[in-house]
């Protein structure tokens, strides 16, 4: 007999072409944080051509730019389904035929490229499909979906903006959150694991203040950007020197600004980075040294007190253990065990946890292959895949299109069926 997810998953051939022009539209053409529009515009243009589109209910501009569309259909549990829509300003250098050549204003006005270089495109597509294929045979299941398409995560605080843009108010009340990002590792497989499987974030601001002068006669001025250059070194220490080595945690120093002319030394130089974490006490310890040490570099130069802020928190990605069970075992059933890893944790962090505590619901996290399986076969073998295979955020980051994105929906649908198939 045809399981419910074989009846929901036996329309993906006939979807197969729609899903891969789809998704090499939205590669060519990517937005930055808070400014998707075209990219949310796209999602409710395809989810009002659907022969069902007019039955959902679709609400737009949610924190900025989000979407979310539920579909009701009859009694059942209520899920929500959650895809990333931002890019990243990278310059894309994959060369392929829809590589992205799009350039942009970031929030400081300046023009920079734009790619999906983290594959929230394929996010999108595949909650687009999973969402078109479910519709297409609502005899399979019974419940409600609400498929939310959320702006700037690569901003930390597209999840937040649409909680504080009265989310929880807006939408029915999920049972469970399910969420998947595509990562390193062979087309046609999933990672999953229960529990913390991404870390907190905290990004950092520190302003140093210096004296500004000419740059022929440094022993007039107080010159910010060797005191930038200092601090970075001194930074690289918090880690290796003031937490313990049974705590995880890395400091990185992302972004240095200073300076308009090779013969000016500037009054400012601005530092940005993060601190990531499993624990919020190592998270809190290390920005009191950081806070500390950059107030100590500046007293040594005889420069004012710097400014430094904290900003963008996103907390522990850490899957609920019973609704982790139920997708891996959905999972194993689509996919075959083999087919099934381990996520291994990481120090990488999201916000899409951030929407199932704003209700205070289980949820669940996992990711799915991006690159050539056999391939990786080989490169695994040799234990060389990250020098062979490009990583999230790298202008290399090009996902095969098959059975990469086939994947990503059937993955979709199979966790979603765990809990409304019948």
């Amino acid at each position: 007999m045809t399981s419910p997810t074989a009846r929901v998953l036996s329309g993906l051939p006939g979807i197969r072409p729609w899903l891969e022009d789809l998704y090499r539209h939205l590669h060519a053409h990517p937005e930055l944080s808070m400014a998707e529009e075209a990219t949310a515009a796209r999602v409710v243009q395809e989810v009002r051509g659907l022969p069902q589109g007019q039955d959902l209910e679709v609400v737009t501009g949610i924190g900025g730019t989000g979407v979310a569309v539920v579909a009701r259909n009859g009694d059942g549990p209520t899920v929500l389904l959650r895809a990333d829509m931002d890019g990243l300003p990278v310059l894309e250098d994959t060369g392929l035929d829809y590589a992205s050549r799009v350039f942009a204003n970031n929030r400081q006005g300046e023009r920079v490229p734009v790619m999906h270089a983290c594959g929230h495109d394929t996010h999108v597509a595949t909650l687009l499909g999973a969402l078109r294929l479910l519709l297409a045979e609502r005899n399979a299941w019974r419940g409600t979906l609400v498929a939310v398409f959320q702006p700037a995560e690569e901003q930390d605080n597209g999840a937040e903006a649409m909680v504080a843009d009265g989310l929880v108010d807006r939408l029915p009340r999920p049972d469970v959150a399910l969420g998947q990002h595509v990562l390193p590792g062979p087309a046609g497989s999933v990672q999953i694991a229960a529990g913390p499987i991404m870390a907190s974030c905290d990004d950092f601001r520190i302003t140093l203040h210096g004296k500004g002068g000419h740059g022929s006669s440094p022993h007039t001025a107080i010159d910010p950007v060797v005191m930038a250059a200092s601090l970075v070194m001194r930074l690289q220490t918090v880690v290796s020197r003031q937490v313990s080595p049974r705590a995880t945690a890395v400091v990185t120093v992302g972004r240095i600004a200073a300076g308009t002319k090779t013969n000016i030394i500037p009054a400012h130089a601005v530092v940005e980075g993060t601190v990531r974490t499993y624990d919020d006490d190592v998270a809190r310890h290390c920005l009191e040294v950081i806070d500390r040490t950059a107030r100590a570099e500046a007293a040594a130069w005889g420069a004012p007190d710097p400014e430094v802020e904290t900003y963008d928190h996103l907390p522990v990605t850490d899957n609920d253990e019973g609704a982790t069970e139920e997708v891996h075992r959905a999972l194993v059933a689509e996919l075959g065990l083999q087919n099934v890893r381990v996520f291994e944790p990481e120090m990488g962090s999201e916000d899409f946890s951030e929407l199932p505590r704003a209700w205070g619901i289980p949820y669940c996290y996992w990711g799915f292959g991006a690159f050539d399986a056999e391939a990786w076969a080989r490169s695994e073998a040799a234990g060389t895949q990250a020098a062979d295979f490009p990583d999230n955020h790298s202008p290399h980051f090009a996902p095969v299109l098959q059975p990469m994105l086939d994947t990503g929906v059937r993955a979709m649908v199979a966790a979603t069926m765990a809990w409304v198939g019948h």
